[in-house]
């Protein structure tokens, strides 16, 4: 009778044996899943893209180096690192020069505008080159802010700051429809000429 009753409880043992071991299966293959699923969501396994924050131009602090330098056609970049004061802002300014000048008839009258302009940017040398391959787009819209200003919107200094924060904003705004980012800070006059 003890034969039996051990053999009982070893047949018992095993069955129990192997249902715990097919629970504890399960269990870590719900647990790899779930964590494979976790990785993909959070995008560190197979990503279709990188992250919209990712691929946005950062600022540069003065003293560091811009991870995206922007050279010009033709140009080289500059050999020697920049040195920055200690006044002013904590980041670089780096400024694009628009390649020809802007000549546009104003708004109200029979006068001629002309004037050549650089734009600023505190952020890497993306923004610069989305600069220069927007440009053409650029200049468009920088003409059409320029006929709707009046001869007398420019006839004071307000009125040129304010055309040059028109201007900040037109181009950030066509630069946010083609690259999902403006980044410009300030629009400079180079020359100003009304006629």
């Amino acid at each position: 009778m003890s034969n039996d009753k051990t053999s009982e409880e070893t047949v018992k043992k095993k069955k129990g044996g192997k249902l715990k071991l097919v629970l504890f299966s399960l269990v870590l293959l719900g647990a790899g899943g779930g964590g494979t699923y976790a990785a993909f969501a959070s995008g560190m396994l197979g990503a279709q893209g990188a992250k919209e924050e990712d691929r946005n131009p950062k600022l540069v602090l003065k003293g560091e180096e811009d991870p995206y330098p922007f050279v010009a056609e033709g140009g080289e970049k500059e050999a020697a690192p920049a040195i920055h004061g200690g006044g002013g802002g904590k980041y670089r300014t780096a400024y694009y020069n628009f390649s020809d000048e802007f000549t546009s008839n104003l708004a109200n009258g029979t006068a001629l505008i002309q004037v050549s302009l650089a734009a600023s940017t505190h952020y890497d040398g993306r923004v610069m080159m989305w600069l220069n391959e927007h440009e053409t787009a650029l200049r468009s819209r920088i003409l059409a802010e320029l006929a709707a200003t009046s001869e007398e919107d420019l006839a004071s200094i307000r009125g040129k700051e304010e055309l040059q924060k028109r201007l900040t904003k037109a181009i950030n705004e066509t630069l946010e429809e083609r690259e999902g980012f403006g980044g410009v800070d300030s629009v400079y006059f180079r020359s100003f000429i009304v006629q």
